[in-house]
């Protein structure tokens, strides 16, 4: 039976996760090592966290099954890096999740054969870029972002690109408002229309997001 690590079920989240009302899936484990990491419990042993089957969480989002049809919510995967369990999400999308709005909140950092079996399924995915220059991103990530730009090419030749939102932040110490600029250009350029901008701030000894309106 098919078990996988999940550092939390989050439910009844309205305005962060996606559309309407949804349940928020996290997943252990991340290719990156960011420096202001929002998440760092992802890193931590997966022993220290229950190991969950596909059954297990489907039972806990058809609680909320009628707030997500009322909604167009429904279920958002994020962790950590959940394309790293995408064939755990496809066994709940074929359980029934795909009747409700799909979600994938995703650094994009993954082979594209992760992200592949899932397209025809995810309503939106909500991308985490970082920044587009390949210096500040592995300065900031520790790794590079090659994956992140062919699977945004990609995903664009795929005709999906409308179903993409890249994320920028302002990173304090590490990019600019320029930076910025820099990176939303790039990524029109692709294709990718749907972008947002937001910054860091520091609260108490911790970074947290807060998007531009």
């Amino acid at each position: 039976m098919r078990k996988t690590a999940l550092i939390g079920i989050n439910r009844l989240r309205i305005g962060s996760d996606g559309h309407g009302i949804t349940t928020l899936v996290g997943f252990h484990g991340c290719p990156l090592r960011c420096r202001f990491c929002l998440n760092p419990q992802c890193f931590s042993p997966a022993s220290r966290f229950r190991e969950w089957t596909p059954e297990e969480v489907m039972r806990v989002l058809q609680k909320d099954e009628l707030y997500f049809i009322a909604s167009g919510g429904g279920a958002t995967f994020g962790g950590g890096e959940p394309l790293l369990q995408s064939s755990f999400i496809l066994d709940l999308l074929h359980q029934g999740a795909k009747r409700w709005h799909t979600t994938v909140e995703t650094s994009l950092n993954v082979p594209f054969e992760n992200i592949e079996p899932l397209i025809p399924y995810v309503d939106e995915f909500i991308v985490d870029i970082k920044d587009m220059s390949p210096l500040i991103y592995e300065s900031y990530t520790g790794k590079n972002n090659d994956l992140v730009r062919s699977n945004l090419k990609r995903l664009v030749k795929e005709r999906v690109g409308n179903r993409i939102v890249c994320r920028i932040p302002h990173i304090p110490d590490f990019n600019s408002c320029d930076d910025q600029d820099q990176s939303q250009r790039e990524l029109s350029e692709m294709g990718i229309v749907r972008i947002e901008r937001f910054n860091y701030f520091k609260n108490s000894k911790t970074y947290e997001g807060k998007r531009e309106m």
